[in-house]
């Protein structure tokens, strides 16, 4: 073999492997040996990374998240205008998540349906942590007098709420539709909540 990943090197290997397997046989029929394989190490090599093939795949779905919260971020702090970078952060929400796991062909509820309890608690606290981020723009937009509104945290959150029905969670990629459609129809929903703050004013 040759000279041994740095620690992460070996935990993204892992986790591209799951990326590739969940995708070709779903989480029931993908075994950690599956995971090894398909990585180029031993089993025991998963193990010391990971307790589980549970915990193997709600660690690639973390990953997904933080390359998202990444990207969010990024958007937010650019010296665009709030409402360009909200609309950008709504679209960028829906369409990294989307781009993600577009190799699926079934939804994530379907794919991880035996992950559930620990997917949601999950989920509850990735849509907090984007929170978080777009009620910093919102602040922002408030403060440079673009946007009036009462509360950002509860502005954030119904604007997330607003574009989680187009999320790949119970669609699969082919159901949701083609990429160009889904990009559309989340601009639009961005583009009528974003009237709906300037509009207030």
């Amino acid at each position: 073999m040759a000279a041994i990943a740095p620690k992460e090197g070996v935990k993204d290997a892992i986790l591209d492997a799951t990326d590739r397997l969940l995708a070709r046989y779903g989480y029931r029929k993908m075994t950690v040996e599956d995971i090894a394989h398909e990585a180029g190490i031993g089993k025991g090599t998963i193990y010391l990374h990971f307790t589980s093939k549970e915990e193997v795949v709600l660690s690639h779905v973390d990953r997904i998240v933080e390359r998202l919260k990444e990207r969010l971020r990024e958007i937010g702090s650019s010296g665009a205008p709030a409402a360009e970078r909200l609309r950008l952060m709504l679209i960028a929400r829906v369409m990294f998540r989307f781009d993600s796991i577009q190799h699926y062909t079934q939804s994530l509820n379907d794919l991880l349906a035996a992950l559930r309890p620990g997917l949601l608690s999950r989920r509850a606290i990735y849509f907090e942590a984007e929170a978080q981020i777009f009620a910093e723009v919102l602040a922002n937009g408030r403060s440079s007098g673009e946007f009036v509104f009462d509360d950002e945290q509860v502005t954030a959150h119904a604007m997330l709420q607003a574009t989680n029905g187009l999320l790949p969670y119970s669609l699969s990629t082919t159901e949701l539709g083609e990429r160009q459609e889904v990009e559309q129809r989340t601009a639009d929903v961005a583009d009528l909540i974003l009237r709906g703050l300037i509009g207030r004013k």
